[in-house]
């Protein structure tokens, strides 16, 4: 394991929420206070396996199962530029969007760039909503292969 003084690129897993927030402001302090170069990973969920969801009762327009991810897609892209506006100017940031489960993408992209730290957000689930949706970032952190900030929610 590298030491703290040789942190050269953080890893952030983002998504358009307060702890995702919180993780960025750790992440881009950190990242300036070091030196390092951040990358933001946003990792979309594979649509369910239907045609299209609509209710034809309602006469809404089915949405193809395409549509449905560049519709995830524009709104990661989206997500991107309100942090590239925000902290653009005080590090160097580059965005990997993927579609997935969360926990694998965000290993896989902290081994394609050779992360020294990853950093993000929980969102604090408990009791039976921990089991139903588990935690990516207790995934995260028993299988990285190098040291992971968990950033709790905020208010803790």
């Amino acid at each position: 394991m590298k030491s703290p003084e040789n942190i050269n690129r953080i890893l952030i897993a983002v998504e358009d929420s307060p702890y995702s927030d919180q993780a960025i402001q750790y992440g881009v302090m950190l990242a300036k206070k070091l030196g390092s170069k951040i990358a933001l990973v946003h990792a979309d969920d594979i649509p369910v396996s239907t045609p299209y969801i609509a209710d034809p009762l309602l006469s809404e327009t089915p949405l193809m199962i395409p549509e449905i991810m560049e519709i995830q897609e524009e709104a990661s892209k989206n997500l991107f530029k309100r942090i590239h506006e925000q902290y653009g100017s005080d590090v160097e940031i580059a965005n990997y969007i993927r579609v997935g489960r969360a926990q694998d993408e965000i290993l896989a992209v902290a081994d394609d760039i050779k992360a020294d730290l990853i950093i993000l957000g929980t969102h604090g689930r408990t009791g039976l909503d921990h089991f139903i949706s588990g935690s990516v970032s207790e995934s995260v952190a028993r299988k990285a292969k190098c040291p992971v900030l968990i950033i709790p929610k905020p208010g803790v």
